[in-house]
């Protein structure tokens, strides 16, 4: 059964219930099917209380339930009422703590949720407010993956569009200048973008 028919068939809120039971590596099952049913659909799961659920997964020792549930908030975080709960839950400032993480692929998904988190304006301040540039620029300075160079980049640039953060990112801006230079194109991108919403001038 597809991402498509787990959603028909009305399974989302039971995988959601079932989190909060199950042994880790069912935890880990459970995540990995929901994240592309979110993508699909993630009505039923946010009705569901899947952000609460998600958050408190991110505080598992276990860093694969970690990166799997932020994997998880990158998809419920797509939908505005998704970045909503997000902020009303207080899951931003988790994510911030997740940037420092030892794992590279918990770094990548947290900073990827950010990136969809901080769309809108209380999630970029709910972000601010935690320090997220800190950790961030940190991310972009330690040879990152692919993957958390670009997650990085983009949510800094949601962050540069609050006046407060573009000012405290335009000391950083060779940071973004050398990432211009990178072998990925859509790194080189990305790091163009950020240059130009850093740089604006109303």
């Amino acid at each position: 059964m597809g991402a498509q028919g787990i959603v028909n068939s009305g399974l989302i809120p039971s995988l959601v219930r079932k989190l909060q039971v199950e042994e880790e590596h069912i935890q880990e099952i459970i995540l990995d099917t929901l994240a592309p049913c979110l993508l699909e659909d993630a009505t039923e799961a946010l009705k569901s209380q899947a952000v609460p659920r998600f958050k408190e997964k991110l505080l598992s020792n276990n860093p694969q339930i970690r990166s799997k549930a932020a994997r998880a908030l990158i998809a419920i975080s797509i939908p505005l009422e998704g970045k909503n709960q997000v902020w009303q839950n207080d899951v931003i400032p988790i994510l911030v703590g997740l940037l420092s993480d030892s794992e590279k692929e918990v770094q990548a998904n947290a900073a990827g949720a950010l990136m969809h988190a901080t769309v809108t304006t209380e999630g970029k301040y709910a972000a601010l407010d935690a320090d997220a540039i800190i950790p961030l620029l940190e991310l972009l300075r330690s040879t990152p993956t692919v993957k958390v160079c670009l997650n990085a980049t983009k949510a800094l640039t949601m962050l540069a569009e609050a006046p407060e953060g573009r000012k405290s990112l335009l000391p950083h801006v060779s940071t973004f200048r050398l990432l211009q230079n990178h072998r990925n194109e859509a790194i080189q991108r990305a790091a163009q973008v950020a240059i130009k919403v850093i740089e604006w001038k109303p």
